[in-house]
């Protein structure tokens, strides 16, 4: 089995495990928090992971991944202006937490955001590390550390929500996750001469930073964006209703994209530096990406009802044609996570800031007039706008690989065939549903089993690549087995 595929399993067994517990906390603290007091968190959360991306790229794991050679002064330095950044937005974030909480109207706000503030003093360390370990290729490191990261996460979150801790509760439960993700990777990494100050380097990380600072400011801003309009436009139970929508629909970023994002760059960038050819690359990733994402968010909005009735409950059904207008604009996406490892590997990051600065401003202004027209308008916005920053994001791409429309037309015309398939099979059971002859439980569960069978005939009828790599990795598991497992000696 070779090192990216091995890296690929792991990475899955990380992610995976983070989504099992994802799915249990989030079910929990759904019959715990009332839409409202869930707003007031993603509002909290939105905010600091706006502000941390601000300052993440300065040194953060990106810029160390794509340095051909790592020298001991390059990680001191690019560790030593992330701290330095983070201190100060911290402190930053504390000292305006009041006039935030006013801005919005909900002095609650002002708590959270101070408690946020402490995770910024702990990203230097974990991100550092994390990074190296990624760089290595070390994934098996990182599931371990991230999954007792993850159920101190949940254990904490649901603990203090069943306390009465309100809002407060996840929140609490990320800076506890944060310390123990920290510790975790200290005690597995040992080598602290890495983290000692050091500025040597510093121009090259500020280079690479302000440029790629920029991108990741942007999108986060602009991903986050529609729940600090819906806030400071209508009401905190708007902001719980949409935030859950993204949840629900960016279950496919926490399956496949999630497990594939820190692979993705270390792996095409030693692609580029071998002398492989970037567009058979990125046209091959393409192909298998959608036939994977276009079936997966197709079965997700026509299961969205029975999903959110036995996930979340009965209390969040308004959330279910806001998650069905949210996957139909989100299958523009299907090449998302690769636009900016590729422009990484040619060395023009800068077109990927230009393209954001793009396509993104106009996104905004338009996603700003949706919410005085109420949530679903929001999710609406979303048909219009994500088709188009993916049609820029495609357009600067071409430019470097050579892309002509009609070849990414063929790369994916087959997975267009897998998605039709499966979304019959889970129109289906749909139908069945509420026609009444299958009640929720029994009918999302023989969904769960249609899709899939159709889907996989999609992919046998068109002769699809994917088979060629899901055969490979399950040879690669059946291979690594009796690795795992424990020999009779040993009994």
């Amino acid at each position: 089995m070779s090192s990216v595929q091995r890296s690929f399993i792991f990475s899955a067994v990380d992610r995976y495990a983070g989504l099992v517990l994802f799915f249990f906390s989030t079910a929990v603290l759904s019959r715990l928090l009332t839409p409202g007091e869930f707003g007031i968190f993603a509002v909290v959360n939105a905010l600091a992971a706006v502000i941390a991306a601000a300052f993440q790229e300065f040194g953060g794991a990106n810029y160390l991944l794509q340095k051909h050679e790592l020298s001991r002064g390059t990680i001191r330095t690019a560790f030593t202006v992330t701290c330095v950044i983070s201190l100060v937005v911290a402190l930053i974030l504390l000292a305006s937490a009041g006039v935030v909480s006013q801005i919005f109207g909900q002095e609650s706000l002002r708590r959270g955001i101070q408690v946020s503030a402490l995770n910024l003093l702990l990203l230097p360390v974990s991100g550092t590390l994390a990074a190296l370990f990624r760089r290595d290729m070390q994934f098996g490191t990182l599931a371990i550390c991230n999954l007792a990261s993850n159920v101190t996460i949940a254990l904490v979150s649901i603990g203090l929500a069943l306390l009465h801790f309100s809002y407060m509760a996840p929140v609490w439960g990320g800076v506890a996750g944060s310390v123990v993700l920290m510790i975790m990777l200290l005690s597995w990494y040992r080598d602290f001469r890495v983290l000692r100050p050091s500025l040597s380097e510093y121009r090259d990380v500020l280079k690479f930073g302000l440029y790629s600072s920029g991108v990741s400011v942007i999108n986060i801003f602009y991903n986050l964006a529609p729940q600090l309009f819906l806030a400071k436009i209508l009401d905190f139970t708007a902001v719980g209703l949409y935030s859950r929508a993204i949840n629900l629909t960016q279950v496919f970023d926490r399956l496949v994209t999630q497990v594939l994002n820190p692979i993705i760059m270390p792996a095409i960038v030693s692609r580029r530096a071998a002398g492989a050819d970037l567009k058979g690359v990125y046209l091959d990733a393409v192909q298998l990406l959608s036939a994977v994402q276009w079936p997966f968010l197709t079965f997700i909005a026509i299961m969205a009802k029975p999903i959110v009735l036995i996930w979340l409950g009965g209390a969040w059904l308004e959330v279910v044609p806001l998650v069905r207008i949210l996957c139909l604009a989100n299958l523009a996406l299907f090449a998302a996570c690769l636009t900016y490892p590729i422009f990484v590997a040619v060395g023009r990051v800068r077109d990927a800031l230009v393209s954001s600065f793009i396509s993104l401003p106009p996104s905004l202004l338009a996603l700003l007039g949706a919410s005085f027209f109420g949530v679903e308008a929001v999710a609406a916005c979303a048909l219009l706008t994500l088709p188009f920053q993916a049609a820029v994001a495609i357009y600067y791409l071409s430019r470097h690989l050579a892309l002509r429309p009609g070849e990414l037309g063929r790369a994916v015309v087959t997975s267009g065939v897998a998605t039709v398939a499966t979304a019959l099979g889970a129109a289906t059971c749909a139908a069945l549903i509420e026609a009444g002859t299958l009640n929720l439980v029994v009918g999302l569960a023989s969904a769960f089993v249609v899709g899939p069978l159709c889907w996989w005939w999609g992919l046998m009828a068109t002769g699809h690549p994917l088979l060629q790599h899901l055969r490979q990795a399950a040879a690669g598991l059946a291979e690594m087995a009796p690795r795992l497992l424990p020999s009779r000696s040993a009994l």
